[in-house]
């Protein structure tokens, strides 16, 4: 028989506070929820009532935010940079990571700590002169926003993959190398697949950013190429003019995707961050 366990006052009290921090947490976005199906002229001065009969639009909101920023557009560009951003990053910090962590020299020590400060350093340090060079270079576009986003999240991902890599037998790739297998193979066909938690974990903690992040897209492809982050600020209009509802309804449809792809994927966050920093 397993032993019965015995719940003390505080686990009581710690699963309250628990559950305190998730309504907290969860608050806001049922709120943007229930105002999206609200009048425009009633969210301002009722944001916390429900719809009733009188405030409820049914799908007007979701119909005419749409068309005010080209919405599929707008999704087709938000959803090309992520799935490419990922697998870019994802592949190449993962493959960056093995090599540092297996070849040990001064250059790949520097390397590597160069890219641990990246993680530190904000944004809005390097803003302008990376949407300068971006300009120059000819990255002001889709495809070459990828490269953008591949070097800022080469970070952390570089760091948990690192982290992970350490743990894996160095045997495992000499039997490898000693059979016939190149480099290459070695790493595909026997350390990636190993990687496959941390390899879940930083595309789903690189999905969500690249997915929601609005100021690399709004400097260097903003207006040509909207994604829905830079397409959602425009429902503000002009001279204070805000559709409240409409914005609301496109910040719901901008936020169901990324909360399918955590709640599908989110199993794996826990054990591949506990991997990559087991001696990262």
């Amino acid at each position: 028989m397993k032993p019965v366990r015995k719940y003390r006052t505080s686990d009581t009290v710690l699963f309250i506070l628990l559950l305190i921090c998730a309504a907290l947490f969860l608050a806001p976005m049922l709120i943007v929820l229930m105002n999206s199906f609200k009048s425009k002229f009633f969210i301002s001065s009722e944001p916390f009532k429900l719809p009733t009969a009188e405030t409820f639009t049914g799908r007007e909101n979701y119909l005419e935010g749409a068309r005010k920023i080209k919405f599929l557009n707008a999704f087709g560009y938000s959803l090309f940079i992520t799935v490419f951003s990922v697998i870019g990053i994802s592949l190449a910090t993962s493959m960056l990571g093995w090599y540092l962590t297996r070849v040990k020299s001064t250059f790949t020590t520097i390397v590597y700590y160069l890219l641990v400060f990246s993680m530190i350093v904000p944004f809005q340090m390097v803003m302008f002169t990376m949407s300068k060079t971006a300009n120059m270079l000819g990255l002001d576009n889709p495809v070459g926003i990828l490269v953008l986003y591949v070097g800022f999240g080469a970070g952390l991902g570089t760091f948990m993959f690192s982290g992970f890599i350490k743990t894996i037998p160095l045997s495992l790739e000499e039997a490898a190398m000693i059979d016939g297998a190149t480099a290459p193979q070695t790493f595909f066909l026997i350390v990636y697949p190993m990687l496959k938690s941390t390899a879940i974990t930083v595309a789903i903690l690189n999905a969500m950013w690249v997915w929601n992040d609005y100021l690399l897209p709004y400097l260097t492809i903003g207006i040509e190429y909207k994604t829905i982050p830079v397409a959602i600020q425009y429902l503000r209009g002009g001279y204070g003019a805000v559709d409240m509802g409409a914005m609301m309804a496109m910040l719901v449809l901008a936020m169901i995707p990324i909360i399918l792809f955590y709640l599908v994927m989110q199993k794996h966050i826990i054990r591949g961050v506990i991997a990559g920093a087991v001696k990262g």
